[in-house]
């Protein structure tokens, strides 16, 4: 067996003469200089990058080459492609550049320009906190109920033991309804000299959510579990710390066997799902017809849990270095306001509590005026964020 021919010269192969690697070099670099957007050297990539491409093509021939003549040509083939993909990143590269520059003038906002879009509104905190304090109360079986806001006065007094010449009932702190023209002779109401109604409708803006408990206990047999919050109205002046309208929760629950220890676990249990854990209550004796025994409820404060009292190197703004912060009222349902609802107050008994959604509110989130609450300005609400 003869050796190889290594003097084998065959036919010269056209794509790989230096002068043709060098003219399709040269076309790739013009098509990649001459391109003006990333769509364009795309393009231009294809035709003089890609397989099918002429360099790419004349790599392929360098197989048919005798083995001294290979590495001349792989050379060369290798220095055109390699100049041709460093162009192409390169011009990528400016072509990006100039893209991102355009795209930060063109697409600029100037924020200081006026707007015309109406800005979004915010739930009011006062709606928010209602709504949390009544999924606490759902999730302990509670029912939430509801009732109207202009009131007979025996739902808003005498059926909560309110007598009739309680200071409550007087023009200084409830609104009454004026009675109207022909509210006099047939019709039973008292009338002035001019023959208008004097004001005495017996029907009032209710002071309290308690109207609420009556009609629920008038409307069903025990037990009854509900929660009631609402607008009440007082005639108090508007200033930082009173409003004539202010939201109120209420709670009446009346069952057999219930204490006041029952009350104390409910009360506890809402102050922890409000606050937090280590949030407890305590409950000082107090007087209300409508409760007997009556007592203030106070919570230990949620920020420095009484460890500010006598501490003067660790005041307290919550709760004014008092270690408490008042609630509101409650106690065991008065025996006289479950018999006005029909309630066998010797088979079953109940308890009840009240406060206002706006001391609370003053009180959780350090707001100094009350006034901010109602007066419906969107900067007020919003950081208090909203929740759904």
């Amino acid at each position: 067996m003869s050796a190889p021919n290594k003097s084998y010269d065959p036919v010269e192969v056209e794509a790989l003469k230096p002068e043709v690697i060098d003219r399709a070099k040269d076309e790739a670099l013009a098509a990649i200089a001459a391109a003006g957007d990333l769509e364009s050297l795309r393009e231009v990539k294809a035709a003089h990058a890609g397989d099918r491409s002429p360099l790419a093509l004349a790599n392929r021939e360098i197989g048919a080459l005798p083995p001294h003549a290979k590495a001349d040509a792989g050379k060369r083939v290798g220095q055109a492609r390699g100049a041709v993909g460093q162009a192409l990143k390169q011009r990528q590269e400016e072509l990006e550049r100039e893209r991102d520059e355009r795209v930060l003038v063109e697409e600029a906002v100037d924020v200081t320009l006026p707007y015309d879009r109406s800005p979004a509104g915010a739930r009011h905190p006062l709606t928010t906190f209602c709504e949390r304090v009544e999924d606490i109360f759902v999730a302990m079986g509670y029912e939430v109920a509801e009732g109207p806001e202009a009131e007979a006065e025996w739902f808003n007094f005498d059926a909560l033991n309110i007598a009739p010449d309680h200071p409550a009932r007087t023009m200084q702190d409830t609104f009454f309804v004026r009675a109207p023209k022909d509210a006099g002779g047939e019709n039973g109401g008292p009338v002035d000299d001019s023959g208008e109604g004097t004001g005495d409708s017996g029907v009032v803006l209710r002071t309290h959510t308690s109207p609420v408990q009556i009609r629920t206990m008038l409307d069903r047999e025990p037990p009854v579990y509900v929660i009631c919050p609402g607008r009440v109205f007082r005639t108090d002046e508007l200033d930082a710390t009173h409003t004539p309208v202010f939201t109120q929760v209420e709670l009446l629950a009346v069952d057999e066997g219930l204490t006041m220890a029952d009350l104390k676990g409910t009360l506890d249990h809402m102050v922890r799902e409000l606050f937090g854990e280590g949030v407890h209550t305590r409950l000082r004796p107090n007087y209300f017809p409508f409760t007997e025994p009556s007592a203030e409820m106070d919570m230990v404060c949620y920020r420095c849990h009484g460890e500010s009292v006598g501490n003067p190197d660790r005041p307290c703004r919550t709760c004014s270095s008092e270690g408490w912060i008042e609630l509101g009222g409650c106690g065991m349902v008065n025996p006289r306001v479950l018999t006005a609802c029909g309630v066998d107050p010797e088979k079953y008994s109940g308890f009840a509590f009240g406060f206002g959604i706006e001391r609370m509110m003053m009180f959780r989130h350090n707001v100094e005026d009350m006034r901010d609450m109602v007066e419906g300005d969107v900067r007020f609400t919003r950081p208090f964020g909203m929740e759904i």
